[in-house]
């Protein structure tokens, strides 16, 4: 995916946001002393409004201390669509699953997605699990093919908001592109790849891997504003709406309501719906150690780096590390799908944590609300 937001990144890449969409790009921060509190992080949220975002929210948790501020006609209690989000829960199943003895993270995609991974110099068995978990596996990003970025990202949209994708088909798609490289010779943030991890856990469990993600994670955590929606394009109360200009063109001026659309589209690599409080929780506990044994924890946090031009993104089994501006490191992912923009992240410790959104995915700067949190830096002005 390209390593700064545009107009046609969020068409090619709406289910990545945070890491590939805004964090790979510069924090856009002031270097100006840092602020106390959270005054930083609602100057943020402010910032994206004035940029032209309709709303945004923010929750932030340190030690005791909890914190939620919105701006323009996001509510605090909102949920939204989490977009790539997804991608920590998914592959925080199949670790639990590898610590049950019933996969090896090693163990080649072919074994259990036969044929599935093939043509045009693809090849499941040169592709393990884990190479999808960290984006090693060179597979080509289904939604980089420009025929699905029209039908899904841009004015296409309308017209087939309501469609179901198969994860079959969406993994197709990609396989009618050659691959980005040989696996394991370089990192890309690819989708396909985790609409695969999704079919490796319905492979291993008999069962949707939504059902796993609710029985393992979402209810153990009493995770209650999370669902893994499928294909209900509805959106649970309560929430604001989401926005989009579904268009290349930077010059753009109408605005499309998305709050309703088919998630199956982002499957197992984006789909699911949650609110600040539940992430904060989820990734609060896995930091932690509550959701996995210290081995799977190891593997978990064990990063790749992503860009040479970048040192301060690494990115390890669906979870992404940050350096920020001020030295502090913290561990989350960002996510993005039509008209919502998403961050979740957390000291490693699991002590200080942040949620935000934003409903628009043509402007608004992600990064900025996390560089405010963590370090107190104010965004530009």
């Amino acid at each position: 995916m390209s390593a700064v937001r545009t107009t046609r990144t969020v068409l090619a890449a709406a289910l990545v946001a945070g890491l590939a969409a805004t964090a790979l790009a510069a924090p856009a921060v002031a270097a100006a002393p840092p602020k106390t509190g959270h005054a930083a992080t609602q100057q943020a949220l402010e910032a994206a409004v004035a940029a032209g975002v309709p709303g945004a929210v923010a929750k932030a948790r340190d030690g005791k201390d909890r914190w939620t501020g919105t701006a323009g006609e996001r509510k605090g209690n909102d949920r939204y669509r989490v977009g790539s989000i997804t991608k920590t829960f998914v592959a925080t199943v199949l670790l639990q699953l590898q610590a049950e003895g019933r996969l090896d993270l090693d163990d080649p995609v072919e074994k259990w997605l036969p044929g599935v991974v093939s043509g045009h110099g693809h090849d499941g068995r040169k592709i393990t699990v884990r190479q999808l978990l960290n984006h090693t596996s060179g597979i080509y990003s289904y939604t980089e093919d420009p025929a699905f970025q029209q039908k899904t990202f841009g004015p296409g949209f309308l017209q087939h908001r309501y469609d179901t994708w198969s994860p079959q088909r969406l993994v197709e798609v990609a396989m009618a592109h050659e691959p980005d490289f040989a696996p394991g010779t370089s990192w890309n943030y690819s989708n396909t790849n985790f609409v695969l991890a999704g079919m490796v856990i319905e492979k291993v469990t008999g069962r949707p891997y939504g059902k796993a993600v609710e029985n393992r994670i979402v209810k153990p955590l009493k995770l209650r504003a999370t669902s893994v929606p499928g294909t209900d394009a509805s959106m649970p109360k309560p929430h604001s709406r989401a926005y989009s200009k579904l268009s290349e063109d930077p010059g753009a001026t109408t605005v499309h309501d998305v709050t309703e659309l088919n998630p199956s589209l982002a499957h197992a690599a984006g789909e699911m719906i949650s609110d600040g409080n539940d992430l904060q929780t989820f990734y609060r506990a896995l930091l932690k150690g509550r959701l996995l044994p210290k081995a799977e924890m190891r593997e978990l946090t064990t990063t790749l780096p992503v860009s040479a031009q970048h040192p301060q993104f690494r990115y390890g089994l669906g979870i992404a590390w940050q350096k920020l501006s001020c030295g502090k490191e913290v561990w989350g992912h960002g996510g993005g799908i039509h008209g919502s923009l998403s961050e979740a992240y957390a000291t490693r410790d699991g002590e200080h944590s942040l949620a935000a959104n934003i409903n628009a995915d043509w402007t608004g700067d992600t990064q900025s609300v996390i560089e405010a949190e963590f370090c107190g830096t104010a965004p530009k002005k």
